[in-house]
């Protein structure tokens, strides 16, 4: 789903849809958002938490990512004042997201005030 593609990012296409019933925040399948965290976010030191969220880069913008049992596999749901921020004129649309990588991501959550 996602490959290097600096040191900073990995890159995958993802189905982009608006967040259901209003919901706040952006999310993806619980079962890839587990898989992910434990891949590219895990330290490999005994157990870890794959809950934590991922961030993810769409277009300019950077923001957490959660995961949720209803999304759709490779889908990511975004909150409809993400979506104006984009290009995108009509969702359902495959797009190119980036997947930050621990280090950067750990800084980008710092930056923006929310726990690591």
């Amino acid at each position: 789903m996602f490959e290097r593609f600096s040191r900073g990012y990995y890159v995958g296409r993802l189905s982009i849809e608006p967040t259901p019933d209003k919901a706040a925040g952006a999310f993806i399948q619980r079962a890839t958002h587990e898989r992910l965290n434990e891949q590219l976010y895990a330290a490999g030191g005994g157990i870890e938490r794959t809950d934590l969220p991922l961030v993810m880069k769409l277009e300019t913008s950077h923001f957490a990512v959660d995961g949720d049992s209803g999304v759709p596999q490779d889908t990511l749901w975004v909150p409809e004042s993400l979506l104006a921020e984009t290009r995108i004129e009509t969702p359902p649309t495959l797009r190119e997201v980036f997947l930050a990588k621990a280090d950067r991501a750990a800084q980008l959550l710092r930056l923006s005030g929310q726990a690591v």
